[in-house]
């Protein structure tokens, strides 16, 4: 049996944290972040770990996270490149981010063939994340349609105390398939409600609501629409291609409405940790000792 291969986007700027956060110690061995998704990823039974980087970030990644996580479980590195665009197009000169999460799975497009999941480098997401989203890979045949599973959380247990987050508030079916996902970019408690406030006003969104925090599976046929979608995405932004992103999000719901993907819900009560402030540090670590005292993790992670 094919072993899935868990795609980690790392090629944010991290601008709201005032710093690299992807490469920033969080477990007592200096341990970070991204450490703790491979370890459950591999307990889970993933195959490969593949990082999405930017190329100045290639020495360090390597230096600090690739060689060791190797020990363990094969890794590969793959830049995201501003250049790296179907024929026909060209970067604009002006722009200086990356193209976005669904650009990132597009890097990986020569190297990835296998069933993958997709999460983001700079959040917490816990063992039974892993667990569900492997099951759900190895058990789900290719067939005539694209099949994609995606980890729900409850919106309660994905905030922070130090400001606003963006989450993607999902719709879904009776049977456990998401509808569409909206994204909403300033969810905060107040005064004991979570409220998403935009420039149309507030609104309340309920303790229970599913939100998604970009952690995807897919089965690998999918691989071969990222082009099309790409190139549907840079013609539809053609006069904003210094800002405009290839979100994840935007490509799978644009799949769910053309009707070549279906998207199974794999809800978690398991609380999200991140670091979207660099206050939200404190808390991560705490709970990774917790998780220490338990017996989830091993004080050293890759000491065999």
């Amino acid at each position: 049996m094919i072993k899935p291969t868990l795609i980690v986007m790392a090629a944010g700027l991290g601008s709201r944290y005032g710093g690299l956060k992807q490469v920033d110690p969080v477990g007592p061995a200096g341990e970070i972040i991204v450490d703790y998704s491979a370890y459950d990823a591999w307990k889970s039974g993933f195959g490969r770990i593949v990082f999405v980087i930017k190329e100045e970030l290639e020495t360090l990644f390597k230096e600090r996270v690739a060689n060791r996580i190797a020990s363990a479980i094969p890794v590969d590195c793959v830049l995201q490149r501003l250049e790296d665009l179907p024929a026909g197009f060209s970067h604009n000169a002006r722009r200086k981010k990356p193209w976005g999460t669904g650009h990132a799975i597009y890097c990986c497009r020569e190297i990835v063939n296998e069933p993958f999941a997709v999460i983001n480098a700079d959040d917490f997401y816990g063992a039974d994340a892993f667990a569900k989203v492997a099951g759900f890979l190895r058990e789900t045949p290719e067939d005539s349609k694209h099949h994609a599973c995606m980890i729900g959380y409850f919106v309660e247990n994905t905030l922070t105390e130090h400001g606003s987050v963006a989450r993607g508030v999902c719709d879904i079916s009776e049977n456990g398939y998401l509808n569409s996902v909206t994204e909403r970019t300033r969810i905060a408690r107040e005064n004991g409600r979570i409220i998403d406030t935009d420039e149309a006003g507030s609104t309340i969104i309920a303790p229970g609501t599913v939100v998604s925090m970009n952690f995807w599976g897919y089965t690998p046929s999918i691989m071969h629409e990222f082009e099309p979608y790409l190139l549907r995405f840079l013609y539809e932004n053609r006069n904003n291609l210094e800002k405009a992103e290839f979100y994840l999000p935007y490509f799978t719901d644009k799949l769910l409405k053309d009707g070549r993907v279906d998207v199974k819900v794999l809800k978690t009560g398991t609380k999200w940790y991140g670091v979207t402030y660099r206050e939200d540090k404190a808390a991560l670590t705490e709970a990774i000792k917790a998780k220490i005292k338990t017996g989830e993790y091993p004080e050293k992670l890759w000491d065999f």
